[in-house]
């Protein structure tokens, strides 16, 4: 009795999802993404910060402050995670582009990726950049409490938002360079 080896827990299940000239995914690409999603964030975090200092900033203890300072700590907030968001999803884009996981070539020979892959990719996201958004509203207000809300209900906003981004993307064909045909693929379908 001829034994059938296992199905790896992660890997190619189908050798099309791991092929001999894999398509790459260009850096430019990962700056464009970076950049449409720091827009959406940025937006986000701005409109987020304000509405918590406003009206749930004397429940944590916060000086009552002025509309136009509100406004100035959520732009400092906001503004500053421009920076810091944008090397992070940067390397964190790189990082993904390399993990075979959940991605399917298409008939463009291009990736694209599952709503597995999505899910994770959002989820180790959100991770990092909340980490790094309660960082910078306890920099900026200096009360533990609003930094976590602020980042706490970025969560759930930013996990929507992120998700949408990336099956926007998941359709974008752009920066990605189709792998070149393995010639012995060429004989196989002649015979």
């Amino acid at each position: 009795m001829k034994e059938h080896p296992e199905n790896p827990i992660f890997g190619p299940e189908d050798p099309r999802l791991d092929p001999p000239n894999p398509p790459e995914i260009k850096p430019a690409r990962s700056i464009a993404k970076a950049v449409s999603w720091r827009v959406v964030g940025t937006l986000d975090t701005l409109l987020l910060s304000f509405v918590i200092l406003s009206f749930l900033g004397s429940f944590f203890g916060l000086e009552e402050a002025s509309g136009t300072d509100k406004m100035k700590t959520a732009l400092s907030i906001a503004l500053t995670e421009v920076a810091t968001k944008m090397l992070l999803y940067y390397m964190h884009e790189r990082l993904w582009s390399r993990v075979r996981w959940d991605r399917a070539l298409d008939e463009e020979g291009n990736y694209r990726g599952g709503l597995r892959r999505t899910a994770t990719k959002t989820t180790t996201w959100r991770v990092l950049a909340s980490a790094d958004t309660m960082l910078l509203g306890l920099l900026f207000t200096g009360n533990l409490a609003t930094a976590i809300s602020i980042g706490g209900f970025e969560i759930i906003t930013k996990l929507i938002l992120y998700f949408f981004h990336e099956r926007f993307w998941a359709r974008v064909s752009w920066g990605i360079i189709s792998g070149t045909p393995d010639p012995s693929d060429a004989t196989k379908t002649e015979n």
